[in-house]
């Protein structure tokens, strides 16, 4: 069986080595190369094309950012960001990353986890990685980090619009979920008027900010749900899962609870779309994005069975088509459309919509 080949990125000598002797006491993987800076970092993948990359972000010359977007805009490669960022604007630059296409994200060694726990999880996360089959992200090819770039025109059936109208959309996702999930919130017009509910899996301690970063992404507003809030008051704006709470809809009003994981997630794109099918029924619009696993499949099933729209992420666009597979598999998505799509499609239900009732 052929060891999984790695590339380490680190420009602090003392973590690259502690990360090498980790890495080689598994017979299965194998060191190729290391970098102490973002150019080199470029260089040795494009000469080694490893079959996973641990990148750190702060670097000299070109930075994790610079050296991720240049990667998977010209020879894609699974990247896992490897931080200790707590910083504001250094976490945000750990998003601009994923949404550029690295995979995933762990944060780097603190020396008070328990004996082995931060060394089994490094080891486990980086085979994982290595197995996903990412696509090209063309951010350095096209312009500036951040900037939105303009699509081609997506056509929408004008004819089904008319049955498709909504009272509230619900968007789940997991690795790969931040670049696009911004790719759907750039479709969205700043006049849109319905409720958008969000779970997106990521990883502690990076999922603290996301909300933060993210409202700077598209033209609407983004924050984390308040235990309570009427879903009447999220109109217009996305309402985001917090770390480690569940986000369902009860009595027209938005809850967090700390019930038991689903899937192993909490929060868990099935705990919200599953309560969306009880208490809105036909008026939803669920979309199920890239990810691993099946969180989110069963209750884009319940949606549609309770009359709602369902969509799915297709493979092709999808760095892990795990969960859009299983809602396909179960039957569940009505239809199958890349990003581009759904978001022309979400902007075409805002469009002949009803006011949403508290």
């Amino acid at each position: 069986m052929a060891r999984t080949r790695v590339l380490i990125v680190e420009d602090s000598l003392t973590v690259r080595r502690r990360l090498r002797e980790v890495l080689e006491a598994d017979p299965q993987i194998e060191i190729v190369g290391e970098a102490e800076d973002g150019r080199r970092a470029i260089e040795l993948c494009e000469q080694l094309r490893p079959d996973v990359i641990t990148m750190d972000m702060m670097l000299p010359h070109i930075t994790g950012l610079g050296a991720t977007e240049h990667i998977m805009a010209h020879f894609p490669t699974p990247i896992l960001i490897c931080s200790s960022s707590v910083n504001r604007a250094e976490v945000f630059k750990t998003y601009d990353a994923l949404a550029a296409g690295a995979v995933d994200v762990l944060e780097k060694p603190s020396g008070d986890d328990p004996d082995g726990h931060w060394e089994r999880r490094f080891v486990e996360t980086v085979k994982l990685v290595s197995r996903i089959r990412v696509i090209t992200h063309l951010r350095a090819r096209l312009g500036a980090l951040g900037r939105p770039q303009s699509g081609p025109v997506v056509a929408v059936d004008h004819r089904a619009r008319a049955r498709e109208t909504c009272d509230i959309v619900a968007i789940g996702a997991s690795t790969g979920g931040p670049g696009t999930v911004v790719e759907i919130l750039r479709a969205l017009p700043a006049s849109f008027p319905l409720p958008l509910l969000l779970v997106l899996h990521i990883n502690e301690p990076f999922a603290a900010n996301f909300a933060d970063w993210l409202d700077g992404q598209g033209p609407l507003r983004v924050s984390y749900a308040n235990d309570g809030e009427p879903l009447s008051a999220a109109a217009g704006r996305v309402v985001m899962a917090p770390p480690d709470r569940h986000l369902v809809v009860r009595n027209r009003r938005l809850r967090l609870t700390l019930d038991a994981e689903r899937n192993s997630c909490r929060p868990s794109i099935d705990e919200l779309f599953e309560s969306l099918a009880e208490e809105y029924g036909s008026s939803v619009t669920a979309c199920l994005l890239t990810g691993m696993g099946r969180d989110g499949a069963a209750g884009l099933l319940e949606i549609r069975k309770a009359g709602g729209l369902t969509i799915a992420q297709d493979e092709a666009s999808s760095v892990v088509f795990g969960m859009p597979r299983e809602a396909v598999r179960l039957g569940a998505a009505m239809r199958v459309l890349p990003p581009g799509q759904i978001g022309a499609l979400l902007a075409s239900l805002a469009a002949v919509t009803r006011e949403v009732t508290p």
